[in-house]
């Protein structure tokens, strides 16, 4: 493993050249805890509240949801995308390592510098909005439940971005499923606001998995008695991408197009 964890660091420190930018996604997060502060205590105000989910508990969430979005935004697997345009993915292809491990580890070295700016992003966030923090065994299971939203929004990646060797380009394909993950996931407006079938159908979606779970675990919307389910969910959608990510892999591997290069 020694090799996949140099590839993890080389793209820490890649990434960390791009200050201006990491302080802009930074700056814009923060930005965002305010302005929907501002809006859920604007629509509590009217009464349009949940009744499971209080405007502290509200605000709570939105907070976390938004510290989330800083490591699951990151898009792990465009390497396999910009490898395919210079056409290095045929070279990489003959090299002896495991490059679904490879991609693996440089997009973990790159979401690794985001995962250690939420702490000052947390920080200046505690400056605008109060943060409920849940109990240890509470922060466990949500921090148990996020590492697997990682791994099941890695391995939907991962599928979008190995179709680029049929494609060519998937960035419109992401663009859209990033748009439509961002309303079904639960990331800007809880999963619990829709009633009945339609709040059913949500839940059972992988959107839901990445975003929702874990953050109705933090605020206790998902009882311990429930935890179980909510594991096994986000289990089975992990396993059903890796095995869709398997399979487009071992028919892409051996179907090279170069574009350029």
């Amino acid at each position: 493993m020694t090799p996949y964890w140099e590839f993890a660091k080389k793209a820490f420190a890649r990434e960390a050249t791009y200050r201006f930018e990491v302080f802009t996604n930074v700056g814009s997060l923060i930005l965002r805890v305010y302005l929907l502060r501002c809006l859920w205590t604007a629509l509590y105000a009217q009464n349009a509240a949940p009744l499971n989910l209080p405007l502290h508990a509200m605000i709570t969430y939105a907070t976390v949801a938004l510290l989330m979005s800083l490591v699951l935004e990151i898009d792990g697997t465009r390497l396999i995308r910009e490898k395919l345009h210079d056409g290095s993915i045929a070279t990489d292809l003959m090299k002896p390592i495991d490059l679904p491990l490879y991609f693996f580890s440089d997009g973990m070295g790159r979401t690794l510098l985001y995962a250690v700016l939420v702490i000052p992003t947390l920080l200046c966030a505690l400056l605008l909005v109060r943060i409920d923090v849940p109990s240890p065994h509470v922060l466990a299971a949500f921090a148990l439940s996020f590492a697997l939203a990682y791994c099941v929004n890695f391995v939907l990646n991962f599928c979008m971005n190995a179709v680029a060797f049929w494609t060519l380009e998937t960035f419109a394909i992401q663009l859209i499923v990033r748009w439509v993950s961002d309303l079904l996931s639960g990331q800007i407006i809880p999963l619990t606001l829709f009633p009945g079938i339609a709040g059913r159908v949500l839940f059972a979606l992988p959107f839901a998995a990445i975003y929702s779970t874990p953050l109705l675990l933090y605020v206790g919307i998902i009882p311990q008695s429930q935890w179980a389910s909510a594991f096994a969910v986000q289990i089975i959608w992990l396993l059903a991408f890796g095995a869709i990510a398997t399979l487009l892999w071992r028919a892409a591997s051996r179907r090279i197009v170069v574009q350029g290069g």
